[in-house]
C-alpha cells in the first residue's frame, strides 16, 4: 500500500468514526444491553458477552442505519416519500424511523411473506405493496415505483449513513466492555460487519473482529476469495435475515481493510445456538441473529481460551413455525444426538436386546418397518441416541461394533435429518393379520426400554416409531402381527401392561399409507 492510500484509508476511517458519533440514532432506538453468559463462559472456558439488539423497538439493530439514513436526507428528497424492499426487518426498522421523523414510506414486500410482518409494516404506517414471489422481484419493483414515483430508495446495507448508524452498536460496545478481545459479528450485506468494524479499528486496532456467514449464504467468503463483490449462484434460505446473494461494493471495501478473520457455520451450529440463547436470557432469537454466537462457540473449540468474547445477538424476528425445526436441529448442532442407521436380526425381541446394547444411553428416536425387501432374517432401523458429543459418538458406534451390529452413521447426512426420518415406512407387505396401536408412557430415561422390557416377546413387532420431544410423556405407534387365534391372549396381554393404549387399525391414515 502507497503513502497516499495509506492516507486516503485514514481518511475515510476517520470520517466513518465522525460519522458514527455524530449519529442522532437515539431519537428512536435505545442503547442496548450487553448480557454475560455465565453458563456458556464455563463450559467454553472464556468470558463470553452477548450484545442485544433484540431489545430495539423492532427488535433488530436495523432501526439504527434506517433512522440514520432518513436523518441525514435533503428535503427535496423526502417530498415524495421514501421506498425500500424487504421481507424483514430491514422493512420494520424503515417503517419506523419514517413514521419517527413524518416521512411517507413505501416497502415493497414478495407475496410470500408471512402476515405478521406485513401487519407489523403497516402498523408503523407505511404503505406495503405485495409484488412477486421473490426478493429480486419485489427490488424490481421498488426500483421501477421509485423512478415512477421520484422516491428515494433507501439501501439496506450498501450506503455510508446506514454503515454509520450501525456502527453505533460498536460505540456502546466499547463503553460497555473496553477490554474485549474479539467481536464476532453477523453478516448478509455486511452493513453491521463494516460500521462496526471500522470504529472498532479506529480505537482499538487491537480488537479482533470476526465476520459470521451462514455456510449456504456465505457471499462475503465468496468476495473475499474473488478480491471483489461476487454473485452467489443461490442462498439458504433458514437464516433469512443474512440470505444476501452479493456483499454491498462500499461493505466489502470497508470489510477488507477492517475485518480480521470469516468464518462460517451451518443450521445445526446455529440451531444449538438459538437454544443456548434462550437458555441463558429466555429470549428466542432468530437465525441470523444467532449466527454470531455460533461463530464465537467454532471459535473457541481452537482458540487458547480465557478471552472476552463478544457476539452480537442481531434480531429477535422469529418466524414461529420455524421453532419445531430448530428444535429438531439443535442438539445435532451440539453434537448431543448421533442419527445411526443400525442392521438388525428379524426375529422377536431384537428391540429390546438392541436397547440394552445402548448400555442406558437415552433413545430420541426409533423406526421400523418391516418389508418384503429386509434381508433374510435381518431389519434396518433409524434411530436417534443422546450423545456427549462426538468423542462419545465414536464410542457408541465402536461398541455397536464389538456386539456385531452393523451402524451406518447418518448424523452428517442431510436427507437423513431431513428427509428420510419422516419416511420410514410403507404398506404391509405382508399376508399376517397387522394390528396398529398408540401407546403413551411417562417420558424418562431408560422409559422407552422399559416400555419394550414389558411388552415382552410373544407377538412380532411389524411397525415401531417413537421419537421423543422432551415431551412429558413419550408416544409409539406400534404394529402386531396377531393371528385370529391369538387375539384373546393379546388383548389380556395389552391390558396387564398398565400403559395407555388405543387401537388404530381402522384410522384411514394407517389405512391409506400403512396397511
Amino acid at each position: 500500500m502507497t503513502e497516499a492510500e495509506s492516507q486516503t484509508m485514514q481518511g475515510e476511517g476517520l470520517e466513518y468514526l465522525r460519522r458514527i458519533l455524530l449519529a442522532p440514532v437515539y431519537d428512536v432506538a435505545v442503547e442496548t444491553d450487553l448480557t454475560p453468559l455465565t453458563k456458556l463462559s464455563s463450559r467454553l472456558g472464556n468470558q463470553i458477552f452477548l450484545k442485544r439488539e433484540d431489545q430495539q423497538p423492532v427488535h433488530s439493530f436495523k432501526l439504527r442505519g434506517a433512522y440514520n439514513k432518513l436523518a441525514n436526507l435533503q428535503e427535496a428528497q423526502c417530498i415524495h416519500g421514501v421506498i425500500a424492499a424487504s421481507a424483514g426487518n430491514h422493512a420494520q426498522g424503515l417503517a419506523l424511523a419514517a413514521h419517527k421523523l413524518g416521512i411517507k414510506a413505501t416497502i415493497v414486500m414478495p407475496i410470500t411473506t408471512p402476515d405478521i410482518k406485513v401487519d407489523n409494516v403497516r402498523r408503523f404506517g407505511a404503505d406495503v405493496r405485495l409484488v412477486g414471489k421473490s426478493f429480486n422481484e419485489a427490488q424490481a419493483a421498488s426500483i421501477e415505483y421509485a423512478e415512477r414515483e421520484n422516491k428515494t430508495i433507501i439501501h439496506p446495507f450498501d450506503d455510508k449513513d446506514v454503515i454509520a448508524g450501525q456502527g453505533t452498536v460498536a460505540k456502546e460496545l466499547l463503553q460497555q466492555q473496553p477490554k474485549t478481545d474479539v467481536v464476532f459479528v453477523p453478516v448478509g450485506g455486511g452493513g453491521l460487519l463494516a460500521g462496526m468494524a471500522v470504529y472498532l479499528k479506529q480505537l482499538q486496532p487491537n480488537i479482533k473482529v470476526i465476520g459470521v456467514e451462514a455456510e449456504d449464504s456465505a457471499c462475503l467468503q465468496a468476495a473475499m476469495l474473488a478480491g471483489q463483490p461476487v454473485d452467489l449462484a443461490q442462498v439458504g434460505l433458514f437464516a433469512d435475515g443474512v440470505a444476501v446473494k452479493r456483499i454491498g461494493k462500499h461493505t466489502f471495501e470497508l470489510i477488507q481493510q477492517y475485518c480480521d478473520e470469516v468464518i462460517t457455520v451451518n443450521t445445526d451450529e446455529i440451531c444449538a445456538s438459538i437454544k443456548d440463547i434462550f437458555e441463558q436470557t429466555r429470549v428466542i432469537a432468530e437465525p441470523a441473529g444467532a449466527l454470531s454466537l455460533a461463530g464465537l462457540q467454532k471459535y473457541c473449540k481452537t482458540s487458547t481460551g480465557d478471552e472476552s468474547l463478544v457476539a452480537i445477538l442481531s434480531g429477535a424476528n422469529m418466524n414461529f413455525h420455524t421453532l419445531r425445526y430448530v428444535s429438531e436441529r439443535c442438539e445435532l448442532g451440539e453434537q448431543k444426538e448421533a442419527v445411526l442407521a443400525v442392521t438388525i436380526p428379524e426375529e422377536k425381541g431384537s428391540f429390546r436386546k438392541f436397547c440394552h446394547a445402548l448400555n442406558g444411553r437415552v433413545i430420541t428416536e426409533f423406526n421400523y418397518r418391516h418389508t418384503a425387501q429386509n434381508k433374510e432374517n435381518s431389519a434396518n432401523i433409524f434411530v436417534g441416541v443422546r450423545t456427549g458429543g462426538e468423542q462419545e459418538r465414536d464410542q457408541l458406534l465402536t461398541s455397536l461394533a464389538q456386539q456385531s451390529y452393523q451402524a451406518t452413521d447418518l448424523t452428517e447426512n442431510e436427507l437423513a435429518k431431513l428427509h428420510v426420518r419422516y419416511m420410514i415406512g410403507g404398506l404391509n407387505p405382508t399376508n399376517s393379520q397387522e394390528r396398529i396401536f398408540r401407546f403413551q408412557f411417562p417420558e424418562y430415561p431408560g422409559a422407552l426400554e422399559k416400555f419394550l422390557d414389558t411388552l415382552g416377546e410373544h407377538w412380532n413387532i411389524s411397525l415401531f416409531h417413537y421419537r421423543n420431544h422432551g415431551a412429558a410423556f413419550g408416544q409409539v405407534l406400534a404394529g402386531f402381527e396377531v393371528e385370529n387365534d391369538e387375539q384373546l391372549d393379546f388383548f389380556n396381554h395389552l391390558k396387564d401392561l398398565g400403559y395407555q393404549w388405543q387401537e388404530e387399525t381402522d384410522n384411514e391414515a394407517y389405512q391409506a399409507f400403512l396397511s
